[in-house]
C-alpha cells in the first residue's frame, strides 16, 4: 500500500476535553436569531478550529459553540496544558522535527509553518477519513497551520484570522529611530508575508481586530477582511470599589483608596514600552511619596529583538535607574492569574498602555471596561480606540518626561479625570462588548460563511 499524504498517521485519537457542562464563568447564551443555527440533513452543525495556543482568539466563540446542543465542535493545537472547554474536542500535535540547522534565516518561519500546516493537515485528513466533515473552518494564519485545510476540505469555508501584514516602513519596523536600519531589512520583511500571501490565498474570507491592522494589508484584499474584535466581557471587567490587591511577601493590601499606577503586558519589552514606563518612574515617586506601581508581565520576548544573552529588560532598566528608583513601591507580580490581574486594573488611578504601531492588547481595551484611565501612546492602533482627553490620556511613546506629567495629576486628584473614566468604559462597552456587539458579530460571520 502507498504512504498517504505527509506520511499520515492512522488511529487518531479525537475524543479529549468532551465534558458539555456550562457552568464555566462567564458562558454566554445568545438569542436565537443571533446564534449559528443552520439547519443540515445531520441536523447537526460541525466547526474546526485552529491555533497553535488553544483557544487563542477564539476562546468565546468556540465556548458559545461548544456549548450549543447539537454541535460538534473539534480544535486542532500545539497546547496542551490549557484548560478545556465545554463541549470543544480538543487534538494536540507537534511538529515532526524541528526547522532545518543552518537554513536561511529569511525562511526559518516558513519552514515552521510548513511542518505546522502539515501536521495539521494529517490530522484534517483522519478527521475525514473518520466522518467528520465540518460545516466552516476556522483558524488563525499566522503559524501556516490553514495553509492546507482547503486541500482537504475543498468545498468547506475557510475564515482566516489575520493579525498583522509585516511593513518595512510605517509600522513597528523603524518606529524606533535608534535601530540600525540595513538593507537586509526590506528584503526580509518581503519575506516575511510569505505565510500571509499563502494564507490569503486560501481563506475565503479574513478576520481583523481592528482598523488600522485591517489597514496594513495590500489593498486588492480589502474585500475579502472584516473587522470583528474578539471582544471584552463587561459583565466580568467592570470596576469594582471593594477591590484589594494583596502584594505577596509583604503583608500589604493595595485598594482604589491608594494612589496606584498599573502597567500589563505578556512581557516586559521594549515593543510595549516597558523602558520609556520605567523611566518615567523616578519622577513620579519622588513627587508622589504614597504612590505604588504595579507591573504585570513576564520577562521572555514576545515581539521584537531579544537583550543579550542571561540578560532581562527588567533587569536592564532596574541596572540603569538604580538608586533613582524606590523599589519599595515598586512591585513586580510576574505573570499572575486572572483574578488578580482583574483586581489590578479594578484598583488603578493611572493604566500606563504604551505599543509599538503594532496589534492591539486586550488588556487596553479591558483596563477601559474597569474604567481606568488609561494613559496611551499616541501610536495605531491605540489612536482608534482612544480620544485624547474624552475617554483617555494620549503621550508620545518615547517620552518618560510626558508620562510622568500625565500620571501624576491622576494620582494626585483622581475626581478630576471620572468622566474621562466613564466615557472609556462606556466606548468598550459600545464598540467591544463581547455579548452585544463582538460575539453575534463572529457567530454572524461563520453563519454566512456556512451558508454558501
Amino acid at each position: 500500500m502507498p504512504h498517504p499524504p505527509f506520511g499520515l498517521v492512522r488511529g487518531l485519537t479525537l475524543l479529549v476535553d468532551t465534558h458539555t457542562t456550562d457552568a464555566d464563568v462567564g458562558f454566554i447564551v445568545l438569542p436565537d436569531n443571533a446564534g449559528f443555527v443552520r439547519q443540515t440533513s445531520r441536523g447537526i452543525v460541525k466547526v474546526l478550529f485552529v491555533h497553535q495556543n488553544f483557544p487563542g482568539q477564539y476562546l468565546h466563540v468556540a465556548r458559545h459553540l461548544g456549548a450549543t446542543p447539537g454541535n460538534e465542535v473539534v480544535f486542532i493545537t500545539q497546547r496542551r496544558d490549557a484548560a478545556a472547554l465545554p463541549g470543544v474536542k480538543k487534538i494536540v500535535y507537534k511538529p515532526r522535527r524541528p526547522v532545518t540547522k543552518d537554513i536561511h534565516h529569511y525562511l526559518r518561519d516558513t519552514e515552521a509553518m510548513v511542518l505546522n500546516a502539515q501536521e495539521v493537515a494529517r490530522i484534517a485528513l483522519d478527521l475525514k477519513r473518520s466522518g467528520f466533515v465540518p460545516d466552516v473552518m476556522v483558524g488563525h494564519n499566522g503559524w501556516g497551520e490553514i495553509w492546507y485545510l482547503k486541500d482537504v476540505y475543498p468545498n468547506v469555508p475557510l475564515l482566516g484570522y489575520f493579525e498583522f501584514f509585516y511593513q518595512s516602513n510605517g509600522a513597528d519596523v523603524g518606529f524606533d529611530a535608534k535601530e540600525a536600519r540595513i538593507f537586509d531589512t526590506g528584503p526580509r520583511i518581503r519575506t516575511k508575508n510569505f505565510g500571509n500571501l499563502i494564507a490569503l490565498n486560501t481563506a475565503d474570507l479574513g478576520q481583523c481586530a481592528t482598523q488600522w491592522q485591517k489597514a496594513l494589508y495590500p489593498e486588492r484584499y480589502h474585500p475579502m477582511l472584516r473587522v470583528v474584535h474578539e471582544g471584552i466581557d463587561t459583565n466580568i471587567v467592570k470596576p469594582n470599589p471593594e477591590a484589594r490587591l494583596p502584594l505577596p511577601g509583604s503583608g500589604k493590601e493595595l485598594t482604589a483608596a491608594d494612589e496606584v499606577i498599573t502597567y500589563v503586558a505578556r512581557n516586559l519589552e521594549p515593543y510595549r514600552g516597558f523602558p520609556s514606563f520605567m523611566r518615567s518612574l523616578p519622577a513620579i515617586l519622588k513627587h508622589r511619596r504614597k504612590a505604588h506601581v504595579v507591573i504585570i508581565g513576564g520577562d521572555a520576548t514576545s515581539y521584537g529583538p531579544r537583550p543579550p544573552k542571561g540578560q532581562t529588560f527588567r533587569e536592564q532598566l532596574l541596572q540603569e535607574l538604580g538608586a533613582e528608583l524606590d523599589l519599595s513601591r515598586v512591585h513586580f507580580l510576574g505573570k499572575v492569574p486572572y483574578s488578580i490581574y482583574l483586581k489590578t486594573i479594578q484598583i488603578s488611578r493611572a493604566h500606563v498602555y504604551l505599543t509599538y504601531p503594532f496589534v492591539l492588547s486586550w488588556s487596553m481595551l479591558e483596563a477601559m471596561a474597569a474604567e481606568c484611565l488609561v494613559i496611551g501612546s499616541r501610536t495605531p492602533p491605540v489612536e482608534e480606540v482612544v480620544a485624547d482627553g474624552k475617554n483617555g490620556l494620549l503621550v508620545d511613546f518615547f517620552s518618560p518626561d510626558e508620562i510622568a506629567e500625565k500620571v501624576m495629576p491622576a494620582l494626585e486628584k483622581p475626581a478630576a479625570f471620572d468622566s474621562i473614566r466613564k466615557n472609556a468604559r462606556r466606548t468598550v462597552v459600545e464598540k467591544y462588548d463581547l455579548q452585544s456587539a463582538c460575539l453575534p458579530a463572529q457567530i454572524k460571520l461563520l453563519q454566512g460563511l456556512a451558508q454558501r
